[in-house]
């Protein structure tokens, strides 16, 4: 009999993405997927970056600690950026805890799991550096529509306030070929929209030495049929070159939206942070890429509370927001992570006097974000329609979506409407109301195109594209060979 699995994720898309890679190695050696709380084996997809990351971790693991008892056979593993930070130390704050591994080997997982079911002890495997690029594993897909693709994993800056360089370790590289043929064979499954993802999605091509690359890839993406929407995140502004703003504007598929993190306006803090640009240099992008493209959608990640940052700082911050007049913004208050530089500088801020600076952060981002959005009423979208982005449609009757510039759109439905319209399917529509962080269109649906991604969420298909399996242990019964076809030799 087969066993279950659940996967439990926190952090970034990275994460997101390395999980769907955890999912497809589980599913290829024999697992099933348990959407319930009584999985034969629960593995957490940690994140070291957020504030709490390790009480987060601990406090779950805590949670699950009645169930091994009672059910000895369970198996919890604990992989990704804790893990690789943590190590062993795992397993002596937590001993019901079977397996550990790290960001570089991923693909371990079910052996693993298979010698620590066998050797009745923990399996602690952390790497130092990554020995298989993490796309060449199977991946179970999250979405019938929309999926990421690395491009590149790691990162070669040395940025103050974090931790994931020492994590990942340096940028690895895909071949152009090799990520195009991911992206083909996701297409191919229906998938409507792809986000390229890399730590520091522009620089790619350091590894083989063309600074170009990610502008001709962009471009590349163009060529494949079927493919409506690309995107990426995220990109560096010290590497932002005009031929990535060019690509961007000249090619079809790629949409009108850029995510550029900020951290700070002061240029004081961003020479502290490490962060190779400054604000004026920031907002120049941002005046090039709207120059290029009006109707271009901007967000960001902003710091708040970094060590020494002063009232000046933190005013210079605001000031760019007003400037930049970001669609969205991505906010964080600046937490000590042991390990990065800025965990030992001087001018460690009070927590209440952080607090106040992002209450007053995100004031004036939601002032900015609402103008930004109310100068949309009365435009007509067109919007992929998604599953999950609306916590409250089933309350007012609205399905929810994604425009072209990545805003969220929540729409009227009739009930013939809603019977029809599937995630993944495309419908136009006009915006009736703005809000800070989304838009309604509570009129009639002006069209409705129906996609192959629809068809495969309503007949309930997982997006998978295979990898290559090397040895890894399969649970429950052997598959059967496949009966040998008539061929002839040419």
């Amino acid at each position: 009999m087969s066993r279950s699995y659940k996967v439990v994720t926190y952090g970034c898309q990275m994460n997101m993405h390395d999980s769907e890679r955890i999912s497809g190695l589980l599913d290829a050696a024999g697992y099933v997927r348990s959407e319930g709380d009584d999985a034969d084996v629960v593995v957490f997809n940690t994140c070291a970056v957020r504030e709490n990351a390790d009480n987060r971790l601990y406090g779950n693991l805590g949670h699950l600690r009645p169930q091994k008892v009672k059910n000895p056979g369970m198996q919890i593993a604990v992989g990704g950026c804790l893990a690789q930070k943590d190590q062993g130390e795992i397993v002596k704050k937590a001993p019901w805890v079977d397996v550990v591994f790290g960001t570089h080997n991923i693909g371990s997982l079910p052996v693993l799991l298979e010698r620590a079911r066998h050797n009745e002890e923990a399996e602690v495997e952390i790497l130092e550096s990554l020995e298989v690029f993490p796309s060449t594993l199977p991946t179970r897909r999250e979405s019938t529509y929309a999926g990421w693709v690395s491009i590149s994993v790691g990162c070669n800056n040395t940025c103050t306030f974090c931790i994931v360089p020492s994590l990942r370790g340096k940028e690895k590289d895909r071949r152009p070929g090799d990520v195009l043929a991911e992206v083909q064979a996701l297409v191919d499954e229906g998938v409507l929209e792809v986000t390229l993802l890399g730590q520091n999605v522009n620089t790619y091509g350091v590894e083989f030495g063309d600074r170009l690359a990610f502008g001709k890839l962009l471009r590349a993406t163009g060529g494949i049929e079927g493919l409506e929407r690309v995107r990426f995140t995220s990109p560096h502004p010290a590497a932002f070159t005009d031929d990535v703003i060019a690509a961007m504007a000249e090619t079809p598929n790629v949409c009108h939206q850029l995510h550029m993190p900020l951290q700070s306006g002061s240029d004081r803090v961003l020479k502290a942070m490490k962060r190779s640009y400054r604000s004026e240099r920031y907002l120049g992008i941002l005046d090039k890429v709207r120059e290029a493209m009006p109707d271009a959608a901007i967000t960001t990640d902003i710091i708040v509370g970094f060590p020494g940052e002063t009232e000046e700082d933190f005013q210079a911050t605001l000031d760019v927001v007003r400037q930049a007049r970001f669609s969205s913004a991505f906010t964080f208050q600046y937490s000590i992570r042991p390990g990065t530089p800025a965990a030992t500088m001087p001018d460690q801020l009070p927590k209440q006097v952080v607090q106040e600076r992002y209450e007053r952060l995100i004031a004036v981002v939601e002032e900015v974000t609402w103008e930004e959005n109310k100068l949309l009423i009365g435009s007509r979208p067109e919007v992929l329609v998604a599953v999950g982005e609306g916590r409250k449609d089933a309350a007012t009757g609205r399905m929810s979506g994604r425009a072209r510039d990545g805003r969220l759109v929540h729409f009227a439905v009739t009930p013939s409407e809603a019977a029809t319209i599937r995630p993944g399917d495309v419908i136009t529509t006009e915006i009736t109301y703005a809000a800070p962080h989304h838009l309604n269109a509570d009129g009639a649906v002006l069209s409705h195109r129906r996609t192959r991604a629809g068809d495969a969420f309503e007949a309930g298909r997982v997006a998978r594209t295979p990898g290559v399996m090397l040895g890894l242990p399969t649970i429950g019964a052997p598959q059967q060979a496949a009966p040998a076809a008539d061929a002839c030799a040419c």
